[in-house]
C-alpha cells in the first residue's frame, strides 16, 4: 500500500490558502533520496548527477538537489536559462539536446556547459555555429536493436531517434579529435523507467566495453561515461522499488572488471536521473466535485490532464489515495475523470477505490517528475500551483497558479486586448 506524505487534516489546512488542484513535493524525501544516490556512487571520485531539468523544472527543487552536488541536464534554451539563473554553469551543466537550433548550442557554449551531441552530422553543425569544437565533448550512443536484461526485452533503441550508431561514434571520435577535442564522454539512454537493479550495471558493461575499444582505436581520451537516466520508480503498490546502493555497487564491480584493467580507472561516472530523483516525492492533490452514474460510475475531480498528462497520453498507472479513507475497503469501481473535452482525460479507469463522496480529497501519487512539467493549456485550462512541504512541516509556495492574464498574455498584439479586462 502506498502511503501519502500528506494527511486529510494537512490538506484541509493547506486549501485555506492554496485551493486544489495543486502539486506538492516532500522536501524530506527528496533530500534523503539525493543523499542515498550520492553515497551509492561515492566510490567514483568524479561522480556527478546531472538532474534532468525536463522532469521537474522548478528552481526551488533543483536548489535542494544542488546542495548534494547535483548539476543540471538541460535539453533546451529555457532550461539552460533556468540553470544560469540559479548560478549553475560550466561543467555543472550537461546539454543533451536533439535537433538542436544553432542558438542553443551557442548559448550552451557561452555558459561553459558540456555539449552532448546527438548525431554525427551535428559535428560540422556545431563547428560552423561556434567556429571551433570545444575541448570537452560528449556523444550519445545508440547500439540499435533491442536492449535486453536476462532475456527480457526492456526497450527498443533501434526504433529511437536518438544517438550515433556504433560505426558513427568511432568515426565521430576520430573527427572530433582531429578538430581539437581533447576530453571525450560517452552517453546512452537505452531503456525508460526500469524497475530493476540490473539496468545500470548491464548498461555500464556495454558502455565500458565500448569505451575501452574507442580509446584504443581512436586514441581519444575518455574522461567520463554518462549512464543517463532510466532508473524507474514503482508506480504500482505491488512493485518493489529500486535499491540505489545496490545499483551503485553493481556499477562499481563492472567498472573494476573492465575499466580499471584497461588503465581507465580515472573515468568519471555521470548520471542524468529525473524520475528517480523526484517522482515519488510529488503528489497531485485534487478534490471530487461531481459523480456520474451512466454506463459506468464516474468521479469528476477538479484536476485534469493539464495537471497530469501521463495517464491520458500513455495509459500510465498512478496510484490514488482517498484521504481519510486509507483504511476503508476498496469496494467501489470508478473511472476518475477530469473536465477536458477529451474522453482520455481520466486518471484511473475501472479502479477499485473506497466510496468517494463529493468534497473528498484525492492524492494522485508519483507526480513529482513529468507531472506539472508536461502540463499544457488545452481548453484554456490553467496550470496549478506547486507547493513544497518543508521538513519542519510548513508549506511554501514555489510556483503560483496560472491566471487568465497569463493565458492571454501573448495576445497583447490583439487590437482589443484591453477589453479582456485582465
Amino acid at each position: 500500500m502506498k502511503k501519502p506524505f500528506v494527511t486529510k487534516e494537512m490538506v484541509e489546512e493547506i486549501v485555506k490558502t492554496y485551493p486544489t488542484p495543486f502539486h506538492i513535493y516532500d522536501e524530506k524525501g527528496i533530500r534523503e533520496n539525493a543523499k542515498a544516490l550520492k553515497e551509492a556512487f561515492a566510490w567514483n571520485k568524479g561522480y556527478k548527477e546531472f538532474f534532468a531539468v525536463k522532469a521537474t523544472p522548478n528552481p526551488f527543487l533543483i536548489r535542494i538537489l544542488n546542495e548534494y552536488g547535483c548539476g543540471c541536464d538541460c535539453s533546451s534554451l529555457t532550461e539552460l536559462m533556468l540553470s544560469d539563473a540559479m548560478d549553475i554553469r560550466g561543467e555543472d551543466i550537461m546539454f543533451s539536446s536533439n535537433d538542436t537550433p544553432a542558438e542553443e548550442f551557442a548559448y550552451a557554449e557561452k555558459l561553459g556547459a558540456i555539449i552532448n551531441l546527438d548525431d554525427f552530422t551535428h559535428i560540422d553543425f556545431l563547428e560552423k555555429t561556434l567556429g571551433y569544437i570545444p575541448k570537452t565533448i560528449s556523444c550519445r550512443y545508440n547500439p540499435g536493436g533491442y536492449f535486453s536484461i536476462a532475456n527480457s526485452i526492456m526497450d527498443n533503441p533501434g526504433d529511437s531517434k536518438y544517438g550515433f550508431t556504433t560505426e558513427q561514434i568511432f568515426e565521430g571520435f576520430r573527427v572530433l579529435k582531429e578538430k581539437g577535442a581533447e576530453h571525450f564522454g560517452i552517453h546512452a539512454f537505452l531503456a525508460s523507467n526500469t524497475v530493476t537493479n540490473e539496468y545500470y550495471p548491464v548498461l555500464a558493461r556495454s558502455l565500458f566495453e565500448l569505451a575501452v575499444k574507442l580509446q584504443k582505436e581512436t586514441g581519444a581520451h575518455i574522461s567520463f561515461i554518462n549512464l543517463s537516466g532510466g532508473i524507474g520508480v514503482p508506480y504500482k503498490p505491488e512493485d518493489a522499488p529500486n535499491d540505489i546502493r545496490l545499483i551503485g555497487e553493481g556499477v562499481r564491480k563492472v567498472y573494476e572488471e573492465i575499466l580499471v584493467p584497461a588503465g581507465m580507472g580515472d573515468v568519471a561516472i555521470y548520471t542524468e536521473l529525473g524520475r528517480f530523483m523526484m517522482a515519488p516525492y510529488g503528489h497531485l492533490v485534487t478534490r471530487a466535485i461531481h459523480e456520474k452514474h451512466t454506463y459506468k460510475e464516474y468521479i469528476g475531480v477538479d484536476a485534469c490532464a493539464v495537471n497530469l498528462m501521463r495517464p491520458a497520453m500513455y495509459g500510465a498507472y498512478h496510484h490514488i489515495t482517498v484521504l481519510g479513507k486509507e483504511d476503508a475497503p476498496c469496494d467501489y469501481q470508478y473511472d476518475v475523470a477530469g473536465s477536458l473535452c477529451e474522453n482520455n482525460d481520466k486518471f484511473a479507469i475501472d479502479r477499485m477505490l473506497p466510496r468517494i463522496e463529493k468534497g473528498d480529497y484525492l492524492v494522485i501519487h508519483d507526480t513529482g517528475a513529468h507531472g506539472f512539467a508536461m502540463g499544457y493549456n488545452y481548453n484554456g485550462k490553467l496550470k496549478s500551483a506547486e507547493l513544497l512541504l518543508k521538513e519542519d512541516g510548513s508549506v511554501q509556495l514555489i510556483r503560483r497558479a496560472e491566471t487568465p492574464k497569463d493565458y492571454f498574455a501573448t495576445f497583447d498584439c490583439f487590437p482589443v486586448y484591453e477589453k479582456m479586462k485582465l
